[in-house]
């Protein structure tokens, strides 16, 4: 099985219009799961109506409720919001404290199993159980040889996931409806804690580096830690909790996730487009230019093109700013084009499957190159294509 995109909104759930709408947006970018928050009854009786006005627009991607400290009283509630759920997401921190521990995650698990749904039983390093920490702190202190606080910490991360996966199934919760997520804030850890998991179960295991933070620093931190996970075939759903630029696009973390499942090679999103980072030969912006108008270019007509042209995801594009290495890296393309760097004549050859067709030369090089783009997607991914 494929690994899943996930996605989770940042909106008020309890405001309908603008959860419909960013859920839509999130589906659109290419979010295969979408994660809603369910802290308020207003919220849990909010999901229902979202569910529906999503359906009505023709989306029908997958919701899941993050319930937290509340989330039986929530469900028993409103047993609607159950209904229209497509999993539930608990973490064993945030179900209960004392006594009241064992009789809420039972409340919920019950639910869930009345209304078959799976569960993501999601541990964090930020909200683990402490009665459990203390525990295993106590005995780790009495032993002969007494491991590092951080090493006994993960130790807790994982046997809180696996506690928790077995009451459930001890609840009536079959194996099978359950997801297990362990989510750490440092690559080093996480990397670690599922390597220690996935050792001791068989359950899918949702991936993600938690709070990775903003820009830059996010990205590469929740690609370090998930392309190790993912080489050795750990992950069944992975999500990239990206915090947004001021006025940013919730869905950049729809969009990183792909990136980092197709540059493994493990899935297709999205036509790839293949670009130098320029040098001294490449005095000129030109090529950085076609560049990222080629790239926006196809993420824009991506929603039409899947619906038209099965496939076209796979297509690979080069946008080479000089002759260096220019003309090969278009060859190897399907598609490439190698424009001219400072003091090289002033043409641009064109490569289809290999093969030199034209040389574009002039002002007008970038519409010329994406009709030619334009006419190789609807000869070669037509339905009924020879291709």
């Amino acid at each position: 099985m494929p690994v899943v995109v996930q996605s989770m909104t940042n909106t008020d759930t309890a405001d309908v219009a603008a959860t419909t709408r960013q859920v839509r947006e999130l589906f659109e970018a290419g979010s295969e799961l979408v994660r809603v928050t369910v802290n308020t009854l207003e919220a849990a009786r909010a999901v229902p109506v979202i569910r529906e006005a999503l359906l009505r627009q023709g989306v029908d991607v997958p919701l899941i409720g993050d319930f937290h400290f509340n989330g039986h009283k929530l469900l028993t509630q409103a047993p609607e919001c159950a209904a229209a759920l497509a999993k539930l997401r608990i973490n064993p921190g945030n179900v209960g404290r004392g006594e009241k521990r064992d009789e809420q995650f039972a409340t919920l698990i019950e639910i869930a199993c009345r209304h078959d749904k799976p569960v993501r039983i999601g541990v964090n390093w930020g909200s683990l159980d402490q009665d459990l920490v203390v525990r295993m702190m106590d005995e780790n202190a009495q032993a002969s040889a007494p491991e590092d606080a951080e090493v006994v910490m993960k130790r807790a991360m994982v046997a809180s996931a696996l506690q928790s996966a077995k009451k459930a199934e001890q609840l009536g919760l079959p194996a099978d409806r359950i997801v297990l997520s362990c989510k750490m804030s440092r690559v080093q850890d996480l990397i670690t804690v599922y390597q220690d998991l996935a050792v001791q179960c068989d359950y899918p295991l949702h991936l993600g580096l938690t709070e990775a933070g903003m820009g830059s620093k996010g990205i590469v931190a929740s690609t370090a830690a998930l392309a190790v996970l993912l080489q050795q075939g750990i992950g069944d759903t992975i999500r990239v909790s990206l915090t947004p630029e001021p006025g940013g696009e919730r869905t950049r973390e729809v969009i990183v996730a792909q990136e980092i499942l197709q540059s493994m090679g493990m899935r297709a999103f999205m036509p790839q487009v293949t670009a130098c980072p320029g040098c001294g030969r490449t005095t000129s912006t030109v090529f950085q230019e076609l560049a990222q108008d080629i790239q926006s270019y196809l993420r824009r007509q991506m929603p039409e093109w899947k619906k038209c042209y099965p496939g076209v995801e796979s297509l690979q594009v080069a946008v080479m700013g000089c002759v260096v290495n220019g003309p090969g890296e278009s060859k190897h393309a399907d598609i490439g084009i190698s424009l001219p760097g400072t003091g090289e004549t002033p043409v641009a050859p064109v490569f289809v499957d290999g093969q030199k067709t034209v040389t574009l030369k002039g002002h007008d090089i970038a519409r010329e190159f994406q009709v030619i783009v334009e006419n190789y997607v609807r000869n070669k991914y037509a339905k009924g294509s020879a291709a």
